[in-house]
């Protein structure tokens, strides 16, 4: 079994600043890109930012230079560091990642369950 685990959502005022946590664990041979999904009120999923196993990066326009995506490795973990954050950041905030099982070696993409982002207030 392979399991994605969100933290560190929550309120904030305009301007504010959260940090997102997702933390891979389970049955793994190997994870490749991740990244960071989220779902606004009303609106479609769209991708916010992702991070390759080597460190490359890719965000959506309406984050660049607000938000910040990195991962450690050694703990099967990728962040987001939200800052200035507006209120049509709130949504629905979801971890994906690309993993190996080692148990059969397919890859196939996980989900985590969700965190809320506020932005109000």
């Amino acid at each position: 079994q392979v399991q994605l685990v969100e933290s560190g959502g929550g309120l904030v005022q305009p301007g504010g600043s959260l940090r997102l946590s997702c933390a891979a664990s389970g049955n793994i041979f190997n994870i490749n890109t991740m990244g960071w999904y989220r779902l606004p009120p009303g609106k479609q999923r769209e991708l916010v930012a992702a991070i390759t196993s080597g460190g490359g990066t890719n965000y959506a326009d309406s984050v660049k230079g607000r938000f910040t995506i990195s991962r450690d490795n050694a703990k099967n973990t990728v962040y987001l560091q939200m800052n200035s954050l507006k209120p049509e950041d709130t949504a629905v905030y979801y971890c994906n990642a690309f993993i190996t099982n080692r148990a059969n070696y397919y890859t196939r993409n996980y989900w985590g369950q969700g965190t809320q982002v506020t932005v109000s207030s």
